[in-house]
């Protein structure tokens, strides 16, 4: 390993500590099923229970049950099939769609913000560059 790419190593997780979204304390942070739940929701769209259970090779009690928590909670509502009146849907409410962006969130905006801004504007723009430059190496 080089001496840079150890000096990255031993920073990132530094730097990641230091501006890491956290939650604050009146929020609802989703468990890793309910997380996986809602992820998936907002990627793939609704979908039925027997759907998601297959999808995440659990019961269908089980995800049924899960499901139901995330419903009592504001976050999913059962919509009716518009091609099969006999099915329903599970499908985000806008509650689930606002925790899913702030899962998504994985940075404080305000906090990095802030450090940005004690930053010369070289700075801040060779510190996205080399950002860039160094996903763009991931991926040649």
């Amino acid at each position: 390993m080089s001496d840079e790419s150890q000096q990255f190593a031993v920073l990132f997780p530094r730097i990641y500590g230091t501006y890491c979204r956290r939650w604050g304390p009146k929020e609802y942070r989703p468990s890793p099923e309910a997380a996986a739940i809602l992820e998936h929701l907002a990627d793939a769209g609704p979908l039925t229970v027997s759907e998601a259970a297959k999808h995440f090779e659990r019961s269908q009690a089980a995800t049924s049950e899960l499901v139901e928590r995330l419903r009592r909670r504001g976050l999913v509502d059962r919509i009716p099939d518009q091609r099969d009146q006999r099915r329903h849907l599970v499908w985000l409410t806008e509650d689930g769609r606002e925790t899913t962006a702030a899962m998504r969130r994985v940075l404080d905006a305000d906090r990095l913000d802030t450090a940005f801004q004690r930053l010369e504007p070289a700075q801040r723009r060779q510190l996205v560059a080399g950002m860039q430059a160094l996903l763009s190496a991931a991926h040649p």
